[in-house]
């Protein structure tokens, strides 16, 4: 595999809550193919189609242990025992809709679940980087044009996305209280730090309410793609743009700790800013191999918009600049290239080893 990182991730202790999920089944499959040795605690995976499932990661890393991130005394034991360097905080509950139904479930596994972490991290000498991935919705959106910055206000009207806010005002008060930027060498060895990603997309992924999984159920099962909020726009990205900025975030943090120790955006270029209803067209169109007619794509979706369905955001947009200026990250793809390779995912899956599909398409990402 291309190395990006120089040899950084060889050899090091790496901690993935949420190794299971979406997101942290492809950290963890990069972090391995780089000579990490990775620990993944979390819950079992969602389906038997996951990617944690179909590329095999759980058995080939150091551990891959089950766990639930509220359990802090479990979380402790865990961190003494394998003396993370590092750690990725990935798990949550992610989703919006689901949120309305198990709100105090939401709170307790995303802040109080991210707080367990960081009195872990904070009981274990070892661990000199910690990477929190919260969410662009933890900014109190009142759906403006222009992109939020890592200092906008934090907030949210779903569940979900106040959860994420208030996991982030918890987040600044440990980094304040206890892994202080003054105090560093001092009092403590820590870089702790926030990540906010766009809308991300990718193989492997089979959520309920997201968009790529039920375009791609209903396209399996030759059914018409019902969209419910199909005007709304959202700052799309594939997996692995958000994974490259934590990862090249991690290594600043390693090298220079008190200087990256704060929150940052990773999202989209512009031009990949765009409607639900869109990202279905072109997925539709990448599925048949762009042979397909207008006609035909028309026939695939319908528009099942809701104006008493629950609250969802109806615009969100990030501003990516801090993470271009400071760590000379960028967006590597855009919109049709991120879907192309999102449906190749999906048209293989079945019939090729999984594990190697997926470093083939890191591969194809950085080169």
């Amino acid at each position: 595999m291309i190395d990006i990182f120089k040899n950084f991730y060889k050899g090091k202790r790496v901690l993935v809550t949420g190794h299971t999920g979406f997101k942290g089944a492809w950290l963890s499959i990069w972090l391995h193919e780089l000579g990490a040795e990775v620990i993944g605690i979390a819950l079992d995976p969602f389906s038997e189609r996951d990617n944690y499932v179909l590329s095999g990661i759980g058995k080939k890393i150091k551990a891959d242990l089950r766990g639930d991130i509220r359990d802090r005394e479990l979380m402790k034991e865990v961190f003494a025992k394998y003396q993370p360097e590092i750690v990725f905080h990935l798990a949550a509950q992610p989703l919006v809709r689901l949120s309305y139904d198990i709100p105090v479930e939401t709170y307790e596994v995303n802040v109080m679940g991210t707080i367990h972490i960081m009195e872990a991290i904070r009981a274990t000498k070892s661990v000199k980087v910690g990477i929190m991935v919260t969410t662009d919705k933890c900014y109190d959106n009142n759906e403006q044009k222009e992109g939020y910055v890592e200092t906008s206000p934090f907030g949210g009207y779903d569940p979900y996305s106040s959860s994420k806010g208030a996991c982030e005002v918890a987040i600044q008060s440990w980094r304040r209280s206890f892994f202080n930027q003054a105090d560093y060498g001092k009092k403590h060895t820590v870089s702790i730090a926030s990540v906010r990603a766009g809308n991300v997309i990718g193989g492997g992924d089979w959520a309920k309410d997201r968009i790529i999984p039920d375009c791609i159920r209903a396209l399996e099962a030759n059914n018409i793609i019902d969209i419910r909020s199909p005007k709304a726009v959202r700052p799309w990205e594939h997996v692995l743009e958000p994974l490259s900025g934590y990862m090249m975030l991690a290594q600043k943090m390693w090298e220079h700790p008190t200087e990256y120790n704060e929150g940052w955006n990773f999202g989209p270029d512009s031009e990949s800013v765009c409607t639900v209803w869109e990202v279905a067209t072109e997925i539709v169109k990448k599925y048949y191999s762009d042979e397909v007619s207008f006609g035909l794509i028309a026939n695939k979706l319908r528009d099942l918009s809701d104006p008493n369905a629950l609250h969802e955001a109806k615009l969100l947009m990030l501003n990516i600049n801090k993470a271009k200026i400071r760590l000379e990250w960028k967006p590597r793809m855009n919109m049709q290239q991120c879907i192309e390779l999102v449906v190749d995912w999906y048209k293989r899956y079945k019939n090729e080893d999984v594990y190697a599909l997926c470093i083939e398409e890191i591969n194809k990402f950085i080169g």
